[in-house]
């Protein structure tokens, strides 16, 4: 009997359309990529207009043989690979490999975002020819990497050290991990106090409340430096007579967050499950390719999951509405379905948000057929999705001004205290938006009650709180908020955030300390030889502005050539003259050689880095041991006494030392005699 054969790339993906599809299709799966650039060299033919060299990858070559012989006696070929430019460009290296096209095989290209019965049906009714402005993407995007990669990665080697590698958008996220540990490292604590104040009501005694000093009447600025400011301060309040300015009482509504994006997914996951984005890629994709879920079979759950549209079906969002309504009273359903406006830049409208295939399928309903990760992001998915289109929730504020007016002063202060009660929870009775940040615009509205007060009323004081505090450096980067900080740049698209992620940790550019993450050694003088020398290879808006032109190749307004093109050639000239004039850079350790007391210097061979004595092949001396990472410098407030420029305390293995931060260009060290200063702790009571 003749079969129709579809391809797709994962066993798992296959079992779930087998079972759609029925006995009629025969599904293999082409177990990802099947041809690549070649390993051993560039591939890329830079004069023939950078035409790419594909080699078959040997570890397919017993699939591409079955699909070859399947496809012979099949009617027809569907290539079901993933609706993105990676899933474009596999199905094409599929005809190629397999030699498709050569016996006037009818081939079919047919794309779903989620695997039902109902959208894997409907789009082989309406299949299509391969996208080869899609394809023309992805392989700009992989010859750019592979440019990178192969000409920036011997310059590290011979003038850096052996093993090393430079990736065009890795790059860019290890420069902002680098920056912002500089801007830590820099960071000067400024001083500055709050006062707040205990009042109650003069005529009708009762209730304490807190107010907090925001400035002076007539919206003056009040800045609070030093003790001598605030003791000041304070005495003219002990000095004040206090009243009510004005009370605004108003209802506010809180909308609830629109469904996930690939980026916004990887940055809950990490909030509330602390997964990271390429363990979420994972499940993710389990979820969407099928389980198997009791009687119904291997069972597509989610959405496809590489998405940066926030668009929803019609009918999922109907569907969803009716769950809402069948699950919850009337007010929590909107009278209009919600709809929400795409924020991330090139967003593909064609594409869904990551959404579930069926909202009346409850996790509690699956658990048993889930392991625990799956169902915690399954969990999320659902949450969010039904969450998206739940009603507002409704706060009830209250903010009161209060004015402290100075005896024999002209000097008048204004005091604020705000408070909030729920009145109707809405979405937050599913799901509320997990925060990177400590607040949100709700924090500010104090818990406690305030009493019933109207304007003009006389209020006491009863007891003033100053609080001292010191600025605080910006915090590191999490995995959630640095792929937030690449979206927001515009660097990156969906399918690459995990990965960029990934490649920066395995390079050991960057490490993980308590979740947040912080430039190796080895990553700042990477990066610091990039910024010099390679200043658009790094620099965001460049990086951004490549997204964009790739972009445009997807969308045929721009061609391939033009823009690799425009990459490589200058480029090239600054390769060409850091080839020429970049000095060799000598990574030293604080600690002596064993042997002859001389210095020891970074190696690196094939069974990893070392520390070996400078005065090699004279001296043997080494250490045979991975370079330890020990603490991260610590920020100090003194200045290097040679260069200017900041000291920062580090930890080697007499304890810890001053050492200058341009180190190594600067070596500067100073020993620390007594206990440093801390500026850890917060604040403290005055």
């Amino acid at each position: 009997m003749t079969v129709k054969l579809v391809i797709v790339e994962s066993p798992a993906k296959a079992r779930t359309l087998g079972k759609i599809l029925g006995k009629s299709y025969v599904i293999r799966a082409s177990m990802g990529h099947v041809r690549d650039l070649p390993s051993d060299r560039l591939g890329i033919s830079i004069d023939n207009d950078f035409e790419p060299e594909y080699k078959n990858i040997p570890e397919r070559k017993s699939v591409l043989k079955e699909i070859r012989e399947l496809a012979n006696s099949a009617s027809s070929v569907y290539l079901a690979t993933d609706p993105d430019r990676e899933g474009e460009a596999i199905s094409w290296h599929l005809i190629k490999a397999a030699n498709l096209q050569k016996d006037n095989i009818p081939l079919r290209r047919v794309t779903f975002h989620e695997i039902t019965q109902e959208a894997v049906l409907e789009a082989f009714k309406n299949p299509r020819p391969i996208d080869m402005k899609m394809v023309d993407a992805q392989q700009a995007r992989r010859i750019l990497d592979r440019l990178v990669g192969y000409k920036l990665s011997p310059l590290l080697w011979k003038k850096v050290l052996k093993g090393l590698s430079a990736g065009r958008v890795q790059s860019v996220a290890v420069r902002l991990i680098v920056d912002r540990e500089k801007e830590i490292l820099q960071f000067i604590p400024v001083e500055y106090w709050t006062i707040e104040a205990d009042l109650v009501q003069r005529i009708e005694k009762g209730v304490v409340f807190r107010a907090s000093l925001v400035g002076l009447a007539g919206n003056g600025k009040l800045d609070i430096p030093d003790t001598d400011h605030c003791e000041s301060i304070i005495l003219n309040l002990r000095k004040s007579e206090y009243s009510v300015k004005s009370v605004q009482k108003k209802e506010v509504a809180r909308q609830s967050a629109p469904p996930f994006i690939t980026s916004t997914m990887q940055q809950e996951s990490w909030r509330k499950l602390h997964f990271t984005a390429k363990k979420t890629m994972v499940i993710a994709q389990q979820l969407y390719e099928g389980l198997p879920i009791g009687e119904e079979g291997d069972t597509g759950l989610i959405t496809y999951m590489r998405t940066d549209s926030t668009n929803v079906a019609a009918s999922a969002i109907e569907e969803i509405r009716s769950y809402i309504s069948a699950n919850f009273s009337k007010q929590y359903l909107p009278s209009a379905p919600r709809h929400f406006t795409k924020k991330v830049k090139m967003a593909q409208e064609a594409h869904e948000a990551i959404r579930p295939t069926r909202a009346h399928r409850e996790p509690a309903s699956i658990k048993n057929y889930l392991n625990k990760d799956q169902f915690q992001l399954y969990e999320l998915i659902w949450k969010r999705a039904v969450a998206s289109q739940m009603s507002a929730a409704l706060f009830d504020t209250l903010t009161v001004d209060i004015i402290a007016e100075c005896a024999g002063k002209k000097t008048t202060y204004l005091l604020r205290t705000r408070a909030s009660s729920l009145r109707f929870p809405g979405f937050m009775a599913l799901y509320t938006e997990g925060r990177d940040e400590e607040k949100d615009e709700f924090d500010e509205f104090k818990s406690a009650s305030i009493p019933q007060m109207k304007e003009g009323e006389p209020l006491n004081l009863v007891d003033l709180f100053p609080e001292q505090f010191f600025t605080q450096p910006p915090p590191r980067y999490t995995e959630a908020t640095l792929i937030k900080a690449l979206e927001q740049k515009g660097i990156g698209r969906p399918s690459t955030y995990a990965p960029i992620i990934s490649t920066i940790l395995d390079r050991e550019y960057v490490y993980k300390d308590a979740g947040k993450l912080r430039p190796e050694e080895i990553g700042v003088i990477v990066n610091d030889l990039l910024v010099s020398n390679f200043p658009n290879i790094i620099d965001l808006n460049f990086t951004a502005r490549m997204e964009t032109d790739l972009d445009e190749i997807a969308k045929g307004t721009m061609d391939r050539q033009s823009v690799i093109k425009s990459f490589y050639s200058p480029f090239e000239i600054d390769l060409a003259r850091a080839q020429e004039k970049l000095q060799k850079v000598v990574i030293k350790s604080e600690e002596k050689c064993p042997e002859c007391g001389k210095e020891m210097v970074l190696k690196s061979s094939r069974f990893g880095k070392f520390w070996a004595c400078s005065d090699y092949p004279n001296c043997t001396g080494k250490k045979n041991v991975a370079v330890n990472r020990g603490p991260a410098p610590e920020p100090s407030d003194e200045k290097c006494p040679n260069c200017g420029e900041a000291m920062v305390i580090r930890t080697g293995r007499y304890g810890k030392f001053l050492a200058c931060s341009k180190y190594p260009e600067c070596k500067t060290t100073k020993k620390i005699f007594g206990q440093r200063k801390t500026y850890h702790a917060r604040k403290k009571k005055a």
